[in-house]
Formats: C-alpha cells, structure tokens, sequence
C-alpha cells in the first residue's frame, strides 16, 4: 500500500525548528553570492568556480531536507495491514495458478498451516469427501469472473465460503466460521479475539448475507447482501426478521434463531422465501455468538434461488418423462385389444345389414372402439410414441375466431394431422376459457432466433422458425397453475369437463416434431401459446392428385404373406382379413417359428408383416435375420407404436413399410395392395 506523500510540518527528512531556518538562510546567502560570481567573473575567477560548486552542494543538501518523507500514511497503512491480518474471519488471495498469495492467522488456523510454512489453497486446506464438489464450483465460478457463494461443509462444522475475482487472475476468499478457541495464540500476550468480538459491520461487503441477531429474532446489524435479499431498507437495528418473511416460514425460522442464541447444538440450515416473493428462496444457517452475557445468535444466509428453480425444472422433466413412458407402455398394449375389437366388430358389420336387430349395438362397439383409439392416440402423443387423429372443433356462440397469416411462411417438416390436433386442442382450451364469449386468434408468423434461449424447462437454439401462436381474451391462467398445465391429468375444469391431456397432447407433439411451446398468461386478460416449429430447407414430398385420392381401389391379391403376431387375437383377425381378400396367408407366433417357416418353405414368400415388440426375437431382429436369407421380401412393421420405434433399430431400411395398430380391414388390405404393388415407403424426418 503506497502512503501518499505531503507538506505537513515532521514529515522533512530534517527536524522542524531553528535547523531547518539557518538552512535556508545559508541558501540564500549562497545564492546571493553566486550571483555576484556570475554577475563579475572577472574578478572572482577561480574563486568564482569554487563558489559555484559549493553551491551545487549545498543545493543538493536543501532538497534532500526538504523532500517530503512517507511516515504518517505508511503508519497508518500498516495498522489497516494489522488489523486486517489479525481479523478473525479468514480470507485469502489465490494467484491464477491456484496458490495463495496472501493470507491472515485466521485462515491459517482453519488450513492448518503452521507461521513458518506456506499456506495451502482453500481446494487443499478444505478439500474432503463431502466439500470438495463445493470448492471445485467456486473455482470455476472465479475463474470465469463470477462471484459465488456456498456452505462448505467440513469436519469441524460447516463454513459459508465466498469468492470475488480480482485482477490478473487473482481471487478473493472468504471464510466465516465459528472458530475453535483452542488454536494458539500468534503472540502470548495479545489473545485471538472471538466472532461475538468481531463487528458485524466487518462483514459489511461480503457476498453472503451476514446478520446479528437476538433470541426473539430481532436483528441487530446485517449487511448489504442480507438486507438486499429481503428488500429491507432504512435502519435493521430492532427490526424482527419474522416481519420480512412468509407466514409458512416464521415460526420455523423463529425456532432455529432461538435455539442457536441459546448456545444450541448446530443445527440443519432452514429453508425461507422473503414476503411476497414464492419465486426466491433462500437457506438460513443460524450459529450462537460467542462472547458476553447476551443470547444472541450469528445467521448466514445463502440465496439458492436459482438453484431451486433448476431443480424443480428437473424434477418437471423427470416427471413429465416418467409418465411418459408408463403411458406409453399402457396405451402400446391397448392398441392390441382395440384392433381385434374393430376388426370382429367390422367382420360382424359385414353379415349383418341395417335392418338386423343386431346391427345397432354392434356398430355401437365399433363406434366406441374408435373413439377408445383416439383417447389412446392422446396418451400415445403425450409419450411421443404416436400420431394424433384430429376431431372436428366447432365453437361456440359469441366465440369469434381470427385468422392471421404470414406472407411467404416457410415449410415445416411436421406430420399435418399430428400439427392440426396440436392447434384444435389450443383453440378448445381457449373457448372453454371464455364462458361469456371472446376472441381467438390464431397467428403464424416466420421468426428468427438470434440467440439462443430458455423456453419452460428446454432452450431453444439459435435459428429459423415457423411462429404459430394462439391466442385468446379469456380468463387467464393463475400463476401457480402456469407450471402445472403442461402435465398430464392435470386440469382446472370441473369433474366430468376434462380429462387433462388436452395439453399434454399438444406438448408430446410439439416436441415429437422437435418444435418448442411456451405460454403467457395474465388473469383477467388471456392467455397465449406459442409454438415454434424449426424451417426445413430439402425439398417437399409430392402430394398425389385430388383424383386419386377418391378412385376406389382394388384391394384384393393371390400373393403369399408371412404374418407373425404374438397375440393371438390379433394375429387371428388380421390373417382372416387378408384370407378374404384372396391372399395366401402363413401364420407365426414370434420369430424363431417365422425363420423355420422361411428356411422349410420351398415356394415365394412375397411379404412379411411383422409385429416390432415380440418375447424372444423382436421385429427388426427377426427382418434383418429374413433379409440375408430373402433379401427381396417386402416387409411391413405393425405396432401400438410410431414408426420412429422400429427406425431406430435400422436406420438404413428405407424399403421398410409401417401399419400403425389398431387398424381395421380396409386399412390393413389397402397397405398390403401397396406394398405388393410396388409403392415406396415414405421417408423419415429428416431424410431428403
């Protein structure tokens, strides 16, 4: 620390008084002599020179007299080095490379290094089991310029650790612990003062809150870092914390402070939120102040506010996976049951006409089936594992739907039904979000993302986008709902009006399509939904002329087809529809008895239909095993899942074709006439 330098009387390097004026009168003699040499040289000559010399010394001897000395602002300097090096809360100053540059007895009592030996860096001196997670992400916080605070916990008890990055690469430590009184003094005559002895106003700018307080939970002092975590302004002196927090929060915090001015034993830390604030949470470490006759107690506290938000954003996707998959699972297996149900209700439709008693209540199961394969379409959308069938949205009286539309939108690689029941399900929540009317409008829009950013609980790259938003001008959403709504089963309508996968259908389907959603809301004045679908640059697939999409078709065939189907009923029903339409049908229970019936069967087999998911050998394992042996069989997946289930398995079978269950007798003979007849299977996203 450099002492500034000044004019003031005692600070010359000669001592104040009569010396310091018979100087300067000699000077001044001098220089009136050296004037008359230079003035008259002729007559002084040598004498002149010699008397100009004398003078050059004499000069010489005046400025290092009166040249001002560094003596009171040194003094000074090192008593602030003093106190500093004698403080009781530890501190130290890493160098880039890690080692300490600087430090105080009091981090030399917790690192345990001894006077006449170089101290360890904090990883070193705290590191353990349970600490060194801690103190690896404060060195990377400081090392990227970020200040950072946490709670180390070592085997002495815990301590709340800071760091602050400095120039050049240096770093700032701070360390406030209850330190053990049983070290050694540094001098025998000068004890180790103790943290009650210390002024809280010590801790005034460290980056952790910092407060004294008394058994009834009155603050006496806080710091910058405590005071701005609640908000509190003015004087803290006689303040009670419990004012500033949430009502769930008081009487727990109120225990714990109590406790630890009672010289308590250390106790877990405590979880708060300040008033007014849910979003912000904090972890409150209260110790006892030692020290006097007054029950006080030290409190520490940590903001893990973003933390805790991370947290619960992990837990949401964890959740939102879990369900997922067991939904998955569940709607996989009913797809079986639904196909056998619609395919004997349509075989019955067949022999009965409309005027047969019977026919009511057997189109009355089919009907029903249908709708039981939408309700397990929704579940499948949810899990990402299926295409969505859309339904027909009609609104309401005094609901008035907008259109905007984007000029030149860019294209989209995106199933149209699954996108299509995505936007109807927003637009159903939005009418039953204006019982007395409104407006919805639905916008798209193209959008660039310059930067990347956060969308609930994903981040949405930098990029091109398809904007498709709707929104409405009813109720709102409430806020502690917004986080919610995305789940499945969740809902807010009344029992009976809503089975809670509304929404979840349309989130399994954003992200299916490897889109993003978001929502805003306000109660009382709407809600939004954005959807953000990413531009495809190949080239789109051909759509087939309006004519032939209505020329009835001839779905009949003499070929030969292998069908191996695990369940029975399935494998029944779908062996019986092929039969009918004239095929030639070889029937397996899982793939072993699939690849005896290809190695012993003499003729040509023209395809295989092949369920994905079977016990032993599945389907992709079963087709690779068919194909070395026939490879110009034409093949056709069927399974409760998407197509993505099995292309995974093989990523180059593009001559691979999929029926998605529960399907019916026309759709399964329609997609057997096309395999057999030579159509391509369609490509996968992504494919050009």
């Amino acid at each position: 620390m450099n002492a500034v330098r000044s004019l003031s009387p005692g600070s010359y390097g000669l001592p104040a008084g009569a010396w310091r004026w018979a100087a300067l009168g000699f000077v001044f003699l001098a220089l009136m002599a050296a004037g008359l040499a230079v003035a008259a040289p002729e007559s002084s000559r040598l004498l002149g020179l010699l008397l100009l010399a004398g003078i050059g010394a004499v000069a010489s001897l005046f400025f290092y007299a009166v040249w001002p000395r560094e003596r009171g602002n040194s003094l000074e300097a090192r008593r602030v080095a003093e106190a500093a090096a004698r403080a009781n809360v530890a501190w130290a100053v890493t160098g880039a490379d890690g080692a300490v540059l600087d430090c105080n007895a009091a981090y030399r009592r917790i690192a345990g290094a001894k006077d006449d030996e170089p101290a360890p860096p904090p990883e070193l001196a705290l590191g353990g089991e349970a600490s060194s997670a801690t103190l690896y992400r404060l060195t990377r916080s400081a090392a990227a310029g970020e200040a950072r605070e946490e709670v180390v916990v070592t085997a002495n008890g815990d301590i709340a650790a800071a760091v602050h990055p400095l120039r050049d690469g240096q770093t700032a430590w701070w360390f406030t612990p209850r330190l053990s009184q049983s070290a050694e003094p540094s001098s025998a005559t000068t004890p180790s003062p103790t943290v009650a002895a210390a002024p809280v106003s010590f801790f005034k700018d460290a980056p952790v809150g910092v407060a004294l307080a008394d058994a009834d939970g009155r603050l006496l002092e806080a710091n910058a870092s405590f005071a701005e975590f609640f908000g509190l302004t003015g004087p803290l002196a006689g303040r009670a914390l419990s004012d500033a927090l949430e009502d769930a929060d008081r009487a727990g915090v109120a225990d714990v402070i109590a406790r630890a001015a009672g010289g308590g034993s250390e106790s877990a830390p405590i979880e708060l939120c300040p008033a007014g604030q849910s979003d912000r949470m904090a972890e409150l470490y209260a110790r006892p102040a030692n020290g006097g006759d007054a029950k006080r107690a030290i409190l520490y506290l940590i903001d893990v506010s973003e933390q805790k938000a991370l947290e619960t954003k992990f837990a949401q996707s964890q959740k939102m996976q879990a369900v997922g998959q067991l939904a998955g699972g569940v709607a996989h297996d009913f797809n079986n049951l639904l196909t056998v149900i619609i395919g004997n209700s349509e075989f019955l439709l067949m022999r009965h006409q409309a005027a047969d008693p019977s026919f009511k209540e057997i189109n009355e199961i089919h009907q029903n089936a249908l709708r039981a394969a939408t309700l397990v379409g929704q579940l499948l959308a949810f899990s990402r594992k299926q295409t969505l069938q859309p339904r027909v949205l009609i609104l309401r009286e005094g609901v008035e739907l907008k259109l905007e539309h984007g000029a030149d939108l860019w294209p989209v690689h995106a199933d149209e039904t699954q996108i299509s029941n995505a936007i109807i399900n927003l637009v159903v929540n939005a009418r039953d979000a204006m019982p007395k009317g409104g407006e919805v409008t639905i916008v798209t829009a193209n959008e660039t993302v310059t930067e990347a950013s956060a969308l609930g609980t994903a981040i949405m790259p930098a990029g091109d986008y398809v904007r498709i938003e709707v929104r409405d001008t009813g109720v709102g959403i409430r806020k502690e709902h917004v986080g919610k709504i995305f789940d499945p089963f969740f809902t807010t309508k009344p029992v009976g009006q809503g089975t809670g996968l509304g929404l979840a259908t349309v989130y399994g389907i954003v992200k299916q399509t490897g889109g993003f959603i978001t929502v805003d809301s306000e109660e009382g004045k709407g809600t939004t939904f954005r959807i953000y679908l990413p531009r495809y640059r190949g080239e789109p697939a051909a759509q087939p002329a309006e004519s032939e999409r209505v020329v009835p078709r001839d779905i009949t065939g003499q070929d030969t087809i292998l069908l191996v189907e695990d369940e029975e009923a399935v494998r029944s029903f779908a062996a019986r529809a092929l039969k009918l339409r004239g095929y030639h049908v070889m029937e397996a229970a899982g793939g072993e008895e699939a690849l005896e019936i290809v190695n012993s069967f003499q003729g040509k087999i023209d395809l295989l239909i092949t369920d994905v998911v079977m016990p032993s050998m599945d389907g992709p394992t079963l087709v690779r095993a068919v194909k070395r042996l026939r490879p110009d069989m034409a093949v056709i997946f069927m399974s409760g899942y998407a197509e993505e289930a099995f292309r995974r398995h093989d990523e180059k079978a593009e001559d691979l074709h999929f029926l998605p269950k529960p399907f019916g007798l026309k759709q399964l003979a329609a997609k057997v006439k096309d395999v057999l007849s030579g159509t391509p299977a369609p490509r996968r996203a992504g494919e050009r």
